[in-house]
């Protein structure tokens, strides 16, 4: 039985961020894996980089603070990596981001000849309030696709990564949860 890591990143437990993380965990439970649900807001992650957790370019072996560690190895402990979050400012959401630089850190994601999260699998889930026509037509599809799956997936030794927009996020409703379904039976993206 494989680990899956599910995160989430939005202030509320009711939002369908939320309701898209849990159908992502019930599928993947079905699908027999054991799932450890990473929800930052109820966690109280704090996002603020410190010099605790700041990169030392120089030292692969740093030992970050015993909060980022804690979260090191729950990512290493999965093998299936799936985060939810919604795209706001056509980026990550500040918590998100603040975890992807504190724990995604020099040592651990990246900096060593064979990156320790090789051989993982991760699926982002992106909520876009756009319809799928206007966000295409503003061209954001590549730029974030682009960000997520090379920019630190592949950037941490990930290679099958996929991202998956949720479109009409402010609207869409309970028909969106088949999404995380979609997602998480989608072949990765060239």
């Amino acid at each position: 039985m494989s680990a899956a890591l599910v995160v989430v990143a939005h202030p509320r437990s009711d939002s369908l961020t939320a309701q898209l993380a849990r159908r992502a965990m019930a599928r993947l439970e079905a699908d027999g894996h054991t799932v450890d649900v990473l929800d930052l807001h109820a966690e109280g992650f704090d996002p603020r980089m410190g010099t605790e957790d700041e990169p030392d370019w120089s030292d692969p072996d740093k030992e970050y603070s015993a909060e980022t560690r804690a979260h090191m190895d729950r990512i290493a402990a999965a093998e299936i990596l799936v985060v939810v979050f919604p795209l706001w400012w056509f980026g990550l959401p500040a918590i998100l981001k603040g975890w992807i630089d504190r724990v995604w850190n020099n040592g651990f994601a990246y900096g060593r000849s064979r990156p320790l999260l090789t051989g993982k699998r991760m699926v982002w889930i992106a909520l876009v309030s756009y319809p799928e026509a206007k966000f295409k037509e503003l061209d954001w599809v590549e730029p974030v696709d682009r960000l997520l799956r090379v920019g630190i997936s592949e950037y941490c030794g990930i290679q099958d990564a996929t991202v998956h927009f949720v479109y009409d996020s402010l609207s869409a409703g309970e028909s969106a949860l088949a999404e995380a379904d979609k997602a998480l039976a989608a072949p990765r993206t060239p």
